[in-house]
């Protein structure tokens, strides 16, 4: 068992003028299950990157252990080799009946090791890289966000798998995860760091009283500096008008008036001033005390969400509906029946590969006229029925956010979005103003998909089609969009694979 003890750790990238870390200090145990959490954006990639050296950075990190990365990287050229060929380029003297193991506890067949890596499964390269990042010893593990892109099976069982390990800090935003396998957080706060024992769900329970009592002490300390301030100006007017009494008098009125009184009206002025001031240092030991008080407070902006009313009741129809891919032997999926009824949020579940996402492909075809054409570019042939309603306006998050680049003026221009409002919607996102003049290409993956969701907001819609929209999002975000969906109840059709937000949103759900 070994520390990791960062010490004023300060780092930002080179040519830019925001700090990512500003004299961070904390210690953490090598033994622990640690989950890493933060808005997007905050640098959690980052100091894993500082962990292993990639970046010089001021101040010292110091540790006795040797880290480990997830996910491994994997150049375009080696997709075609197999898994087994690429175990030894990932970690250094691996050991292959180790690998075989882990897999085994992943339950998959060591035959994935033998197949061409790029021609497995989202969930299968997952498991085949956690088998090699656990199948050494000693390692301190660095799990970027594993479960991106997974569905509900495979998450399960990754779930349950790093329940039974130590060792690790673990970056993810599934609330679900981070509450079976962590017993402690390491948070990047708005202005802090912190280090704290138990799950998500406990910190998050800690951290919503910490915040309730910061704004009741802010709420306590604004009272008593407006009190402290209307005293020092009363004050303050009475020390001036007695120091104004000092030259001239009217002698029939103040005819009791001797030679002393000018210095006594000069010393009690003198005292009102005295008071004046030590008030003014109360003040400003007051402003002290607030200062900082909500500098950690996290209080999402309410979204808005214009939906469209339909006049059809049934905006979505499926009726022994299936998709095969040309030249495809056996179909995507087949005898799909299902219904999406105006105000319903209609959840597709089921494993990578069962067609959702080709599904949402062939609605978004559907209300086009060149129906066929599209399909046919999809390489996809469709047998039974899929019916959509006429005139039906969708608005459409992809999963896929590789063509986001350039400016956010170009992005709105070609998309037809109000800058001002759409700049204002990644605010209330959480998008930091710097970030409005970098191109996208250089946007964190969740700064990215915050893009896509804004876009979708500002659309007004009768139908929302959202395809894995919270993949990298943060936990935060989450909940916010959470908030807006309960709110104005648009009509949906989600893949989503977070466990919470469905059983939030979800009217109904579709297994496929």
């Amino acid at each position: 068992m070994a520390r990791i003890e960062v010490a004023k750790v300060t780092f930002y990238y080179e040519g830019s003028a925001d700090l990512i870390f500003d004299k961070v200090s904390f210690s953490v145990d090598t033994d622990w299950k640690l989950g890493f959490l933060g808005r997007n954006g905050k640098g959690k990639t980052t100091f894993l990157n500082l962990l292993l050296g990639k970046y010089e950075y001021q101040g010292t990190i110091s540790t006795s252990t040797k880290f480990d990365y997830f996910p491994y990287k994997t150049e375009e050229d080696e997709l075609m080799c197999c898994a087994v060929d690429l175990l030894d380029k990932w970690k250094a003297d691996c050991e292959f009946w180790r690998v075989c193991r882990e897999l085994e506890r992943l339950s998959v067949d060591t035959e994935v090791l033998y197949r061409p890596f790029g021609t497995l499964s989202y969930g299968e390269r997952t498991k085949v890289m956690l088998s090699v990042l656990f199948s050494g010893e000693h390692d301190f593990l660095l799990i970027d966000e594993p479960t991106n892109h997974l569905d509900q099976a495979s998450r399960e069982i990754i779930k349950a798998y790093l329940a039974q390990k130590k060792g690790f800090i673990l970056v993810s935003h599934d609330r679900d995860l981070l509450d079976a396998c962590i017993d402690h957080v390491l948070v990047l706060n708005r202005c802090s760091i912190e280090v704290q024992s138990g799950n998500f769900s406990s910190w998050w329970e800690n951290k919503r009283r910490k915040d309730i009592f910061a704004q009741m002490e802010n709420e306590k300390h604004k009272k008593e500096i407006g009190k402290l301030r209307q005293a020092s100006k009363r004050i303050r007017q009475w020390a001036d008008h007695n120091e104004q009494t000092k030259i001239g008098y009217d002698p029939v009125k103040e005819h009791d008036r001797g030679n002393g009184a000018r210095p006594y009206i000069g010393a009690k002025t003198k005292k009102m001033q005295s008071r004046v001031k030590q008030m003014e240092q109360r003040i400003s030991r007051e402003m002290e005390e607030k200062e900082g008080l909500l500098q950690d407070l996290e209080e999402p902006v309410d979204l808005k969400l214009v939906p469209l009313i339909h006049h059809k009741e049934v905006l979505l129809s499926a009726n022994g509906y299936g998709l095969c891919y040309q030249d495809a032997k056996e179909s995507v999926f087949r005898d799909l029946q299902m219904e999406v009824r105006k105000g319903e949020r209609v959840f597709l579940q089921g494993e990578n590969g069962c067609g959702k996402s080709s599904l949402l492909k062939a609605v978004l075809s559907a209300k086009k006229a060149q129906k066929e054409e599209e399909l046919s570019g999809l390489r996809l042939m469709e047998e039974g029925e899929l019916l959509v309603a006429s005139g039906l306006i969708i608005s459409y998050v992809s999963q896929d956010t590789s063509f986001l680049k350039g400016s956010i003026q170009k992005f709105c221009k070609e998309q037809g979005l109000e800058e001002s409002l759409f700049c204002a919607i990644l605010r209330q996102l959480d998008l930091e103003r710097e970030q409005f003049a970098k191109g996208m290409e250089e946007y964190s993956e969740g700064q990215k998909k915050k893009v896509l969701i804004a876009a979708s907001l500002m659309t007004p819609a009768h139908l929302y089609i959202w395809d894995e929209p919270l993949n990298y999002i943060d936990i935060f975000s989450r909940m916010q969009i959470e908030k807006l969906l309960l709110k104005y109840q648009p009509t949906m059709l989600v893949v989503e694979h977070d466990v919470r937000f469905m059983k939030e949103i979800a009217t109904k759900v579709v297994k496929m």
